[in-house]
């Protein structure tokens, strides 16, 4: 969505989107830089950033970053080399989010860049809720033009370069509904998760995932999820080992009382390279349409006739899958139970 269409969005839908281009920010002022270097002890260490943010190579921030709305537009953290570390399981490492106004508009950040980091814990970006359950998604779901208003709420054209994920547990890359334009290149993601290494949730779309290190330990989960998220590009990755699954597209059928509106189609899925030690355990390396309504909560999807309340399917279509390499595997990974896709040159 362009930003004209964004700011239409914004007025019929939703009284109006607060926009900022996403100009060169200021630099942070020393105020900033000794909020997080102080000891931590308060409840809740958030510290706002909307500024431009340069740190030490080597040093340790113990602060979780939050950059907000459009004050936070066009900011850069560039660590250097630096660590940021969870405090609490409460706050991420580094929340971006869209705010809500007291007239009921959202204020968007946009062009938000992190560089150059480890981060220890996670990484949250954020529109109308946390994630697909949130009730402010589950309202609007509840109504036609769900994916045009969670899309025009939703953080855009957010850029992660070279950084080093350490996963302590939870999901170390969260893109929650709407999310646009997201671009993670160049990094790395290690440790372990209970669940995925990357969420791309319901309504997303446009995000791009390329050129990154995929070396992580999943409890039971796919390490990427594509959940009613569209028109993404996931190229030139490499995942070690990735027994309990590689990447998957699905559509959850009403999880928490939610339509998921828009299906997982015109994805590309090209270019990675599977590498394997121990294959014949491994769930798909990619999979379309993984899930097909297999859910218990799928029989109580909501009684209105949209999206996923009209059928649990997937529809995990239009897709494209090829160029991808399985290495230590002498069978191809890739499972397509849907229609419509194009699956080729993988070996």
């Amino acid at each position: 969505m362009n930003a004209v269409a964004a700011s239409a969005v914004c007025g019929l839908l939703l009284g109006l989107c607060l926009q900022a281009s996403p100009a060169d920010a200021a630099p942070c002022p020393d105020a900033v830089y000794a909020q997080l270097r102080r000891p931590q002890a308060s409840a809740n260490p958030s510290v706002e950033i909307a500024c431009d943010l340069t740190l030490n190579p080597g040093e340790a921030i113990r602060a979780s970053l939050t950059l907000s709305g459009s004050p936070a537009s066009g900011a850069t953290v560039d660590c250097r080399g630096a660590t940021l570390i969870r405090v609490n399981r409460r706050n991420p490492t580094v929340l971006i989010r869209s705010v809500e106004q007291p007239d009921g508009s959202w204020d968007v950040p946009t062009g938000v860049t992190v560089r150059n980091c480890t981060i220890r814990g996670d990484v949250d970006i954020r529109g109308l809720g946390r994630n697909g359950e949130a009730e402010k998604v589950r309202l609007s779901s509840l109504s036609d033009g769900h994916t045009a208003r969670a899309q025009a709420v939703a953080p855009r054209d957010v850029h992660l370069s070279g950084l080093t994920f350490v996963a302590e547990g939870d999901i170390p890359l969260y893109a929650a509904p709407g999310v646009t334009g997201m671009v993670v290149e160049n990094s790395r993601f290690t440790g372990r998760t209970a669940s995925t290494a990357v969420y791309l949730d319901a309504e997303s779309a446009r995000n791009r995932i390329s050129g990154n290190v995929f070396d992580i330990r999943s409890t039971w989960r796919e390490i990427i999820a594509v959940d009613g998220s569209a028109e993404n590009r996931i190229d030139n990755n490499r995942f070690e080992n990735p027994l309990t699954g590689g990447i998957f597209l699905y559509r959850n059928c009403g999880e928490g009382g939610t339509i998921r509106h828009q299906a997982p189609q015109r994805n590309v899925v090209v270019d990675n390279v599977f590498h394997y030690t121990a294959f014949w355990a491994a769930r798909p390396a990619v999979w379309l349409g993984s899930r097909q309504g297999s859910r218990f909560y799928c029989l109580f999807r909501s009684a209105v006739p949209l999206g996923s309340s009209l059928s649990p399917y997937d529809y995990a279509q239009y897709n494209t899958v090829a160029g991808n390499r399985f290495v230590g595997a002498t069978r191809q990974l890739v499972v397509d139970d849907d229609e419509h896709n194009v699956v080729r040159d993988n070996f």
